[in-house]
């Protein structure tokens, strides 16, 4: 029931019986505590009823010429913008096949005629106090429904900022990296995107599983924040003790992410692939890589798919002891390592996707030089020196 300024205070009624004098009399009974409009034929009844504001209750006769109230109420009923306007069969039809038809046609009551003044007048309250109520719910059903929306957007908000926030710190310890957890991250959800129809992957990447990858691929190096200076920004080769302690980086970023969701006090699905990927990124498929020695199908799928972004993104780009290297040398790399370092049917994923892993190399290009050089492979020629 619509109460704005601009529309009248009373409930409205539409009133709808071919008999002038039935109309005069339903209207003289309501007029009191309600705004009458009444019309003569079913026609008529659907275009006031289609009306803005609608009325907010129908006084429907069966027997009419032209269009029958049954009629009228089925054309009323298709239509979203009148099927909520309850309807309350008048009529003179007072079988109770009559009046089990008109209540199973959808009628929210059914009055036989002759009238008594009283019963339609608590017939009349009762069904507009229940068409409050139901559009009461559906305000707060619709409130409901925009709330979690909102609220489903902060926390992915809130994860997003979590999250960068806690890259960003790996960011700062060692900043020769540069853009890389970003063009990791799409890396991964390129070839995530690939595979989800895979016979071996579809039952794990599904649009929300690719999403929380996105969202966890830039934790990936969260432990390096753990690594002394001494090491991680060691201007070359690492001794044998120095690479045993750089390799605990996948330990302790498990740990920190870890430590982080123990505070929330609850397990969090992107926080779970999180530590996949960090702790099991640099195992490799033969069994070789650590810090487990996981192989195969053991390694969890998450950080499968960063070893491969991640190693391309190391081998092409530029750092304190090196140069970047050229996009078909490093591809060559990890075609190489089909079978060994990587799971093969993410190896070939990665062959089939290049000219997209390309273009987030060129995008997120950590200088101008970098993005000089990307370009410059994709249009397979040589940089200018």
């Amino acid at each position: 029931m619509n109460l704005s300024p601009d529309l009248p205070a009373k409930p409205v009624i539409l009133v709808v019986d071919d008999t002038p004098d039935n109309l005069l009399l339903m209207a003289n009974l309501l007029k009191e505590s309600y705004t009458v409009k009444a019309a003569n034929n079913g026609e008529k009844a659907i275009r006031i009823a289609r009306d803005k504001p609608p009325p907010d209750l129908i006084l429907l006769d069966i027997m009419m010429p032209g269009m029958t109230g049954h009629e009228v109420a089925q054309v009323l009923q298709a239509d979203p913008a009148t099927r909520d306007i309850p309807i309350i069969f008048l009529t003179a039809m007072a079988s109770s096949e009559d009046e089990t038809r008109g209540l199973e046609m959808g009628a929210a009551d059914y009055i036989t005629k002759p009238i008594s003044p009283p019963v339609v007048l608590a017939r009349v309250r009762t069904q507009l106090k229940v068409k409050d109520a139901a559009e009461f719910l559906r305000d707060q059903n619709a409130y409901l429904e925009r709330e979690v929306q909102r609220r489903t957007r902060e926390l992915g908000a809130i994860q997003d900022v979590t999250i960068h926030a806690m890259a960003s710190l790996a960011e700062t310890r060692d900043n020769e990296t540069g853009n890389h957890i970003r063009r990791t991250q799409h890396y991964v959800r390129v070839l995530a995107e690939h595979l989800r129809d895979h016979p071996r992957f579809r039952h794990f990447l599904d649009a929300a599983t690719i999403q929380l990858l996105f969202k966890s691929a830039p934790l990936h190096d969260i432990g390096k924040i753990g690594i002394p200076d001494r090491i991680l920004l060691k201007p070359g080769r690492f001794t044998p003790e120095e690479f045993e302690i750089m390799k605990t980086h996948t330990t302790l970023g498990r740990d920190a992410i870890a430590h982080a969701e123990q505070q929330l006090g609850m397990d969090v699905d992107f926080l779970r692939l999180a530590k996949e990927i960090a702790y099991a990124h640099q195992e490799k498929w033969d069994g070789s890589g650590y810090p487990e020695g996981l192989a195969g199908d053991a390694i969890p799928i998450s950080a499968r798919l960063m070893a491969v972004a991640d190693v391309y993104d190391a081998l092409i780009s530029r750092r304190v002891y090196k140069e970047g290297m050229p996009h078909e040398k490093a591809v060559q790399i990890i075609v190489d390592g089909r079978g060994t370092h990587f799971d093969p049917d993410i190896c070939d994923a990665f062959q089939a996707c290049l000219p997209a892993f390309q273009q987030i190399a060129a995008r997120f290009a950590d200088s101008d030089h970098d993005m000089a050089r990307q370009a410059a492979a994709m249009a397979h020629i040589a940089p200018a020196a």
